[in-house]
């Protein structure tokens, strides 16, 4: 059984994604070169830039962040963190991967550097959650801030990753019936997987939730309350799939160890049984064995009924062995 959640249709997105703010709900598109043209007073931009191509990566060197910034936000391989920089922050965080054909959780990284008037975030692959806040702006519903903007991003992340958990939850629950039912051995491999995806899916959201609340809890001027407000609620969502994938792992190691004493029970009766037998015939092999050498004075050697009398002897021999192993097996 593939531990597959529902695979989501991305919209291709440009390699450079520019939008200006009014910071009052309202938004547009833009070019590049039209970033950062609005006068007013709560007026923010934010480009979303695809980090595997040239362009892109070539606008983000020009365009005045600092180099070990640009560094951090096209390194290859990233973590869930936080650091400042001056009044700026960079915060990189995970989703789960939606994309047609890929695996839930190889998850994918967007990193952010937030200022107070500009947020440039880079992927390496697309991500469903970037696509929910875009529709967001054009049903004319914008962040009304930079730290708005970030909050919605952690927010759309954990709702993402949600049904993911979800699906666990009701695999594991199915295993345990399953086990409780003595179905054990055609479902270790669906076990293996559940307990894999939780492993690497808990690997990054607890790092993601130290992130979050390093980025509420700094001193950064343009993070308001409301919106350390939303950023702690995603912080908490996040910690509550956590929880929940800790629950599943520790669920899914329960239920290894029912089928393996099942396993083990079941082997115990079997080795039992074929203990039984090699008790109660050795004996029987050792009386036969006594009577068919090849030497003189064996017993009823002579006698025309004395093999019958062996097979009755060897049969109430048999039967009182039998007896007093059950016997002894009930005490």
């Amino acid at each position: 059984m593939k531990n597959k959640a529902k695979a989501m249709k991305t919209v291709a997105m440009p390699p450079i994604v520019a939008f200006n703010f009014d910071g009052k709900g309202g938004g547009s598109q833009v070019t590049p070169a039209e970033l950062g043209k609005s006068r007013a007073a709560g007026a923010f931009s934010w480009v979303h830039l695809h980090g595997t191509d040239a362009k892109a990566v070539a606008w983000l060197h020009q365009c005045g962040v600092n180099p070990d910034v640009a560094a951090a936000l096209t390194a290859e391989e990233t973590r869930p963190r936080c650091t400042v920089h001056g009044e700026g922050a960079v915060l990189n965080l995970r989703g789960v991967n939606l994309n047609p054909g890929a695996e839930p959780e190889d998850m994918i990284s967007i990193r952010l550097w937030i200022e107070g008037k500009r947020v440039i975030s880079v992927w390496m692959r697309p991500l469903v959650a970037v696509q929910d806040v875009v529709d967001e702006i054009a049903r004319n519903s914008a962040p009304v801030s930079t730290g708005d903007l970030v909050a919605r991003l952690a927010l759309r992340l954990a709702d993402r990753a949600e049904p993911v958990v979800a699906l666990l939850n009701e695999q594991i629950d199915g295993l345990e019936e399953l086990v409780l039912d003595d179905v054990v051995l055609v479902r270790r491999r669906a076990l293996a997987d559940v307990r894999r995806m939780s492993i690497v899916l808990r690997r990054y959201m607890f790092p993601q939730r130290d992130a979050l609340t390093t980025l509420e809890i700094e001193d950064l001027p343009w993070l308001g309350a409301r919106e350390r407000s939303r950023v702690r609620e995603a912080a908490e969502r996040v910690t509550r799939l956590g929880e929940e994938l800790d629950t599943i792992r520790d669920r899914a190691q329960i239920v290894h160890d029912q089928i393996m004493d099942t396993r083990a029970e079941s082997m115990n009766r079997q080795m039992l049984v074929l203990t039984v037998v090699a008790a109660i015939f050795l004996p029987l092999g050792l009386l036969t064995g006594l009577l068919g050498i090849n030497v003189g004075g064996v017993p009823g050697a002579d006698q025309p009924y004395a093999f019958w009398v062996v097979c009755v002897i060897l049969v109430v021999l048999g039967v009182a062995q039998a007896l007093f192993f059950r016997h002894m097996t009930r005490r």
